[in-house]
């Protein structure tokens, strides 16, 4: 399950990987280009609460390699012809692929885990190695033959599909499928953390948007920085992602919650602010810090809901990660009309935002 989460993954990574080639090779503006991100979560985050409702009311596990297929088919029609309108729908295509995944794969995540929460941050660390695994792929085939290979990309989402339909098979029976967990449901703090992880959200999703860029002002280098840059955002991400299981288990989830996004305050202001080859360093240290609390969100959200899990694994894996895209034409105005620095410093107060309301949520019982 982990291997087909980092398969599915590599696709919203490939989305800010393409983002310097499409500005070099089309010339779209920053406005245009957060658009592209804006296709690829949009609708993700419009449909994904539906697929989370239908697999609370029955097992969809042949959705999975289907939405996996999908994902990949869109980011391989985004460099195919030259028209923005083609390229924005396929990323949309890919979004609506992502969208299916999640609420099913988190919700057999959970039965295979059992519950636990490191099994539950290896499952999540596979997104954050697909995302981290991106630029590796993007980056030199691209920078070798341009937006026309493309269509090269769907490999991951082939050899995902395969390996997770075999998985699917072979190791959960119909049974452990349609397991539940009995409880009642908590909105509210389900709603409080709903909030939580869409600060998160706008802030990783908007520094995986413009961080390639921003790499290229700062240290310069041009795309090859910023494929740099985005390795080291995902890579980064993955380790603080399998942090956050081991610290959950010995501290708790809540209270890891509240140190790791008190954190990403100080380390994403010397990420904008400090400069020279620094930024490589605060970069990492802003992406562990705001990925230690990612697998607990999904277990948090599921124990909330428990009479909704995949609902609630659709909104944490999916919804509330998803929407972040939706703010960044936000983000790209600012930046047309100021600077790029100015539009990622707003993210500190996101990221500020997150750590406070950490303090209004308890653990489940």
């Amino acid at each position: 399950m982990a291997t087909g989460h980092a398969c599915v993954d590599v696709y919203q990574g490939c989305v800010p990987a393409l983002v310097p080639f499409l500005v070099a090779e089309r010339g779209l503006g920053y406005v245009a280009v957060s658009g592209i991100t804006l296709a690829a979560t949009l609708l993700s985050s419009v449909v994904q609460p539906l697929f989370g409702v239908l697999t609370d009311r029955r097992p969809l596990t042949w959705l999975i390699p289907i939405a996996m297929t999908t994902a990949g088919l869109g980011i391989a029609l985004i460099g195919v012809g030259d028209g923005y309108l083609l390229s924005w729908l396929a990323a949309a295509l890919s979004g609506l692929g992502v969208a299916a995944y999640h609420p099913e794969a988190a919700r057999m995540a959970r039965v295979v885990s059992g519950g636990s929460h490191v099994g539950m941050s290896w499952f999540s660390v596979g997104g954050n190695v697909g995302f981290a695994l991106a630029p590796v792929l993007v980056t030199p085939i691209i920078a070798a033959g341009g937006l026309a290979l493309t269509p090269v990309l769907v490999v991951p989402a082939i050899f995902g599909a395969a390996i997770t339909s075999w998985a699917v098979r072979s190791r959960v029976t119909g049974a452990a499928a349609r397991t539940q967990v009995e409880g009642p449901d908590d909105w509210s703090s389900f709603l409080r953390l709903s909030v939580i992880m869409v600060c998160r959200s706008i802030v990783f999703v908007g520094l995986g948007t413009f961080i390639a860029l921003y790499a290229g002002q700062r240290v310069g280098g041009g795309t090859a920085t910023g494929g740099v840059a985005l390795f080291v955002l995902f890579a980064a991400g993955a380790l603080g992602t399998l942090l956050g299981g081991r610290f959950a288990t010995r501290y708790g989830r809540v209270r890891t919650l509240r140190v790791s996004y008190a954190s990403a305050v100080p380390a994403l202001a010397g990420l904008v602010f400090v400069p020279g080859p620094a930024f490589f360093g605060f970069l990492a240290l802003t992406a562990i810090a705001l990925s230690i609390p990612f697998s607990l969100h999904v277990t948090l959200g599921q124990d909330f809901l428990p009479g909704r899990v995949g609902t609630a694994g659709g909104m944490t894996l999916g919804l509330a990660v998803s929407i972040g895209g939706v703010a960044t034409p936000v983000l790209g105005t600012i930046a047309e009309h100021t600077s790029l620095r100015v539009a990622l410093s707003t993210l500190i107060a996101l990221a500020l935002c997150g750590s406070l309301l950490g303090y209004a949520l308890t653990e489940p019982a």
